[in-house]
């Protein structure tokens, strides 16, 4: 296997031990205006946009992982073994398949399942299921608890397309019948299973933006608004 001595697509610079991962490179942005101080661009290489700054006074980076497993995984890898990063939370939207979680609500990734061959291809992981981190999912439902955010804690499902735009329900009826599966997304379990295999601490909460029970749909202006609380969450758990 050849790995550069160099990151091919981050900017070698000051990157943080801790980092939040939202997949758009402009909430990244966002985040770094509003939630951080002495924010500074760190890298931009293909406008993937990473920042570093402090939160509470503790060093973070905050930086975009893309859509999709395949470009999640990269920056994931990349963080880990050219920066030395220990913990990733990931930030993101999905849609509910529950009726038990609303939009605007946040879930909790517990266990990640996909029936993509992602994994496989990695590094011949067979499983379809990946377990976040506990500790660092432990401590944020700590927070969670102390901030009065009401978090729906289990299993998301991982996709390789859009949920909204395929008939979701045929690929949730293949889901095993012993899962329980909260809501989709296309990028948690990529991010996890990386930061597994290289043995850092990993996990993923998603805002509910759209459900498979209800016609509305946030758009990219309330989405924005809608994820402030999950981003002070994530914020305050990463330091903890």
């Amino acid at each position: 296997m050849f790995i550069g001595e160099n990151p091919v697509h981050i900017e070698k610079g000051d990157i943080a031990p801790l980092v939040i991962m939202p997949g758009d490179p402009l909430r990244a942005k966002y985040i770094a205006e509003n939630f951080l101080t002495d924010a500074k661009l760190v890298t931009s290489i293909r406008n993937m946009l990473g920042f570093t700054g402090f939160y509470k006074g503790v060093k973070v980076t905050v930086m975009g992982s893309g859509m999709g497993m395949p470009s999640a995984s990269i920056y994931v890898f990349e963080l880990i073994h050219y920066f030395h990063v220990k913990k990733i939370i990931r930030i993101g939207t999905c849609g509910a398949v529950d009726k038990s979680v609303d939009i605007g609500e946040i879930i909790l990734a517990e266990k990640v399942y996909s029936e993509s061959n992602f994994a496989y291809q990695y590094n011949n992981y067979i499983e379809h299921v990946v377990n976040a981190s506990k500790n660092l999912n432990e401590t944020i439902k700590e927070v969670a608890n102390d901030q009065k955010v009401k978090i729906h804690a289990g299993m998301m499902m991982t996709m390789d397309v859009f949920g909204p735009y395929v008939n979701s329900d045929r690929l949730l009826n293949r889901v095993p019948k012993e899962y329980h599966i909260l809501g989709e997304e296309m990028e948690a379990f990529g991010l996890i299973h990386v930061a597994n295999s290289l043995d850092i601490e990993a996990t993923a909460m998603a805002t509910v933006v759209d459900s498979k029970f209800s016609q509305v749909v946030l758009t990219p202006e309330m989405r924005e608004k809608n994820l402030n609380e999950m981003i002070n969450l994530a914020l305050d758990a990463i330091i903890k």
